[in-house]
């Protein structure tokens, strides 16, 4: 496969076709050609760069695997209207897109509109080169700016040069985190004042945990360990050649595909040990979710969203409850619009939403990265899905930053919730741990 890629790369009339497509458009439009690669499974973590920009998006479930490399264009933006910016820079992209098939946009955006380390707060590029494993049918995506096709061409043999993936490193011993773990429970009896004082009704406290190792961590492997230990969620990486944000998320913030709008409400978690989902703590919890978006998505359709019961859903070791919501909407209504009007949802942040944005404000929360922000892939036709930036790691070097949260509403317990974050954080954990060695006499896959 790698073969059939180089060899497309390479052919002189590759650059041709793009330039056929180009013909007569302005300087700055899209210009995408896609190429079969031929049939054959691909995860494509093995061309995984090190100094160029990606993007990863898989489903291992429905054999999906998408990996971008390289940026034709992008824009990023922060700030209260950061995702209308990229909204706008999506349609001018789209006005003018040539294309002989299907291509692809990604997008991510951090949690809270001005944070902007160390990741952009928001972002939108059409990659350069987009590889496709799709039901084992492989495919490349070209793309460039219409006046800059042979420079772009010029680089692709350097963006295709990758590390090899090494194993994870051995982590060096955990710091105690006694302190750190008081203090957080001091902010989740705070917020239990708060919610019985009526101020608020939910409020979702995030904590972090730094894993330091004597060498790098390299994000392929970690992406490799998730495809094996999280099948049923998206795994997802951005990475800008100093750093990796890396996940896999359970939870869908919105598709859009045509007029139809699909959302999930995800709340509620149970793992072995822990309480059972249909306790009224987590049904409390979710109802809180389903009733937000279901508010978020009423004003863009002609007919109420319809909420499907809430039904229990694994991620590895963690269960949740989650409500599949769908609305037909309006014409004319973007998928920015959606993300907007949802995010952030009480599953995220809290209910009601600007009084929970308000409470965390006043009491500093800090998420890094896009951890519980956004992280979409986005289609010339308007289509596309966000998926809500959980279970997920920010790496630096030698450095890796854990993060998770829990939604604390009246009859929380605040011993209860750090152990539920605890869980979560063992998701990402997991997969920077070196994987375990088979036993003799195991078989190995070629």
């Amino acid at each position: 496969m790698i073969h059939a890629l180089r060899r497309c790369l390479s052919a002189p009339e590759t650059q041709a076709r793009l330039e056929a497509l180009a013909a007569g458009a302005p300087a700055s439009a899209p210009v995408s050609l896609r190429l079969s690669l031929g049939r054959g499974e691909n995860d494509w973590l093995s061309l995984l760069p090190a100094n160029t920009p990606y993007w990863y998006r898989a489903r291992p479930d429905h054999d999906e695997y998408r990996l971008a490399i390289g940026h034709a264009l992008h824009v990023t933006s922060a700030g209260p209207n950061r995702l209308a910016a990229l909204d706008n820079a999506l349609t001018g992209f789209c006005r003018d897109w040539r294309r002989n098939g299907p291509a692809f946009a990604f997008a991510g955006f951090a949690f809270d509109a001005g944070n902007n380390a160390p990741l952009p707060n928001a972002l939108l590029a059409i990659p350069a080169i987009l590889l496709e494993s799709v039901a084992g049918e492989c495919s490349v995506t070209l793309s460039a700016p219409a006046g800059r096709i042979a420079q772009t061409a010029a680089e692709w043999p350097h963006w295709l040069a990758a590390p090899a993936i090494t194993s994870t490193p051995q982590q060096r011993p955990s710091r105690p985190e006694t302190l750190i773990e008081r203090a957080w429970i001091g902010r989740v009896n705070a917020a239990l004042r708060d919610i019985e004082a009526g101020r608020v009704d939910k409020v979702v406290l995030a904590r972090s945990r730094t894993i330091e190792a004597d060498d790098p961590f390299p994000a392929a492997a970690v992406l490799g360990q998730l495809l094996v230990q999280q099948p049923a969620s998206v795994v997802y990486a951005y990475g800008d050649g100093e750093h990796s944000f890396v996940g896999a998320t359970p939870e869908r913030l919105v598709r859009l595909a045509g007029n139809r709008a699909d959302a999930d409400a995800l709340a509620g978690t149970s793992w072995p040990g822990s309480l059972a989902l249909s306790e009224t703590k987590n049904r409390h919890e979710q109802a809180l979710v389903v009733q937000a978006v279901c508010a978020a998505l009423a004003p863009f359709s002609d007919s109420p969203p319809i909420a499907e019961p809430a039904r229990e859903h694994a991620a590895g070791q963690l269960r949740h409850l989650r409500s599949r919501i769908s609305a037909t909407v309006r014409p004319g209504t973007t998928l920015f619009d959606l993300v907007r009007a949802l995010h952030p949802t009480p599953a995220i942040g809290g209910f009601p939403v600007a009084a929970a944005q308000a409470w965390l404000a006043e009491h500093h929360e800090q998420r890094s990265g896009w951890y519980s922000g956004g992280f979409g892939l986005l289609t010339p036709d308007g289509d596309g899905e966000f998926s809500v930036a959980l279970r997920s790691a920010l790496l630096a070097g030698n450095t890796v930053e854990v993060q998770a949260g829990a939604g604390i509403v009246a009859g929380s317990d605040a011993q209860h919730e750090l152990a539920e974050t605890n869980a979560k954080l063992g998701t990402v954990l997991a997969a920077l741990a070196p994987p375990v060695a088979p036993e003799s006499g195991d078989s190995l896959r070629a």
